[in-house]
């Protein structure tokens, strides 16, 4: 299990309100991380005066999450609401942990419960284009250079372009095996069409 903390921030004034009960948003939100398999330790709802443009948090959320993560030994904080790129790079690198907002949440769901091959591909096909739009944030190791080694990309190329160029490629390459997917499936369609009803004497 996935020890997970659930958080959906409200700003208190400006146009980001939902006219949703935000503890309702909460538990919707609990209840799609469990779908996924983790294990919410902790759950609340955090009232900001204004959502904070590179960091979502104010300083004083950001410490009450660093002690839930070394309280609970925290995996994954999930943020029940639209995170930027750059707010979910430094809120991973402050917390040391993966970030997910809800749409990635929600990616994964449908990572799990895809059956059909075509409905497969298509999820690994959003989940890309999700991770590309998303690069700049990851703290991990997409910021550390390749060298002059050239053994990935050119000499000197960046691992964010590397991860980049292998995302384009990956997207590019599933493009084609979804388009095979449907063209086959159509066939078999067409097919099946053509097979006369059988005559019953």
């Amino acid at each position: 299990m996935t020890y997970t903390a659930v958080v959906h921030p409200v700003e208190r004034s400006g146009s980001h309100k939902s006219a949703r009960d935000p503890h309702l948003r909460l538990n919707e939100a609990c209840g799609l991380a469990q779908a996924i398999g983790c294990d919410v330790v902790f759950q609340d709802v955090f009232q900001l005066i204004k959502f904070h443009p590179s960091r979502l948090f104010g300083g004083g959320h950001l410490e009450k999450l660093e002690q839930v993560v070394e309280q609970f030994d925290l995996q994954l904080l999930v943020i029940d609401g639209p995170v930027t790129p750059i707010q979910q790079r430094n809120i991973e690198r402050a917390l040391k942990i993966k970030v997910l907002d809800r749409t990635g949440l929600i990616l994964e769901i449908f990572g799990e419960r895809a059956a059909t091959r075509e409905g497969t591909l298509q999820v690994e096909l959003a989940h890309l284009e999700y991770q590309r739009s998303r690069l700049v944030r990851t703290w991990t190791h997409l910021e550390r250079q390749r060298g002059g080694l050239g053994f990935v990309g050119g000499p000197g190329e960046t691992q964010i372009e590397a991860d980049r160029r292998m995302i384009r490629e990956r997207i590019s390459l599933l493009k084609k095996r979804l388009a095979d997917v449907v063209r086959t499936r159509r066939l078999h369609r067409s097919a099946r069409k053509k097979v006369p009803y059988p005559i019953v004497a």
